[in-house]
């Protein structure tokens, strides 16, 4: 097929507020030996988008709607930067490096032109992107490229998380904060899937619902009723075996007083800012655990991608996951700042997942 020599992206020019994303017209990508190219249909909102917006000097803080961001926590190579870390779309070239080409982990991934593709990696929100074959994974023909670009890395951070920073066990008591956010659903359905009685927390009765309607038995509202009281009141005082936090510095203390002895605290997000410092002697007082996992540090050999890789699809194929799109907005900078602004916010009205429409499908 003819390939442009230009594409449309969205762009960080700088580090800072939401004035420096832009739309602009850069070179088609040039592609290495090792990476795949993909026609992008659909971008992914990620709460990373909005921190690699502020990637520059440690020592600045910037403001997110109520998060503060600290520059240099997420390091970005140069300016302008595409925006977007996750998205879908379909194969337009493949590798030309031999070794790839013979690779069994390649092989037996199926890439070929024209099949549908999921991605994981910086740089997403342009017309055609040209990353590592690692970062990307052919899906099946009757997957969606909308509910690809929706479903692919939380998926992938539920079942990994759930199973090696806290293995979720049948008994376990569960506790998720954001329980009717696109991650916190799936970390139910999961969880609920092994067995595990789920608390969770969230601010209005309407996503309470919601949540339960993906298998929470308890969803405390957080804007009403005191956290530990109720979770102490549905445990018989005991606490929960694991906690999995997308919010950060706002739930950290509340997250180790709910722990039960030999608990786990599992750190999923940092949505109002990262957590104060703390002695390991907050920790020793009950034997806890803490773990701060980054998702891709589950999926670094291609064995491991390839098994986990397979397990969201089999959740995908059967149910278990129900992803909620919550909204599907244009390929504009206006809309990538809106979009950027909704998933900062705590509290709002987000329930689901954000998708950004690149091109037809």
């Amino acid at each position: 097929m003819s390939l442009p020599t230009s594409v449309n992206a969205i762009v960080y020019t700088a580090a800072g507020g939401d004035e420096v994303i832009k739309k602009i017209t850069i070179p088609f990508p040039q592609q290495k030996p090792d990476e795949v190219v993909v026609k992008i249909v659909y971008g992914a909102v990620n709460s990373l988008d909005a921190y690699l917006r502020y990637a520059a000097k440690a020592t600045d803080v910037w403001k997110v709607s109520s998060v503060d961001c600290r520059k240099g926590l997420y390091p970005v190579p140069g300016y302008p930067q595409v925006s977007g870390v996750e998205a879908s779309g379909y194969i337009v070239s493949l590798p030309t490096d031999q070794n790839v080409l013979n690779d069994k982990w390649y092989k037996l991934r199926g890439y070929k032109v024209g099949g549908k593709a999921l991605i994981g990696g910086f740089g997403t929100f342009a017309e055609y992107v040209s990353l590592p074959w690692k970062w990307i994974f052919p899906a099946p023909e009757t997957l969606p490229f909308d509910i690809g670009a929706a479903a692919t890395n939380h998926a992938l951070t539920a079942v990994t998380f759930m199973t090696e920073a806290y293995n979720v066990q049948k008994g376990d008591i569960i506790f998720i904060h954001t329980v009717a956010g696109s991650l916190g659903l799936l970390f139910t359905a999961y969880a609920k899937s092994r067995g595990a009685t789920v608390i969770g927390t969230t601010s209005t009765p309407e996503k309470a619902e919601l949540a339960k309607s993906y298998g929470a038995d308890h969803v405390i509202l957080y804007t009403k009723e005191n956290l530990a009281e109720r979770v102490k009141e549905i445990t018989n005082g005991e606490g929960v075996h694991a906690v999995f936090d997308g919010v950060g510095k706002d739930t950290f203390a509340a997250d180790l007083e709910i722990l039960r002895r030999k608990g786990t605290l599992v750190v999923s997000g940092m949505a109002s800012g990262a957590p104060d410092p703390i002695s390991p002697l907050q920790l020793g007082a009950k034997n806890l655990k803490l773990v701060n996992p980054a998702m891709a540090g589950y999926i670094a050999t291609s064995e491991e991608a390839q098994r986990y890789i397979q397990e969201v699809f089999q959740c995908l194929e059967s149910g278990l996951f129900k992803t909620r799109i919550f909204a599907v907005y244009p390929f504009t900078a206006e809309a990538v700042r809106k979009a950027q602004k909704e998933i900062t916010t705590p509290g709002g009205k987000l329930a689901g997942k954000l998708l950004i429409k690149v091109s037809s499908e």
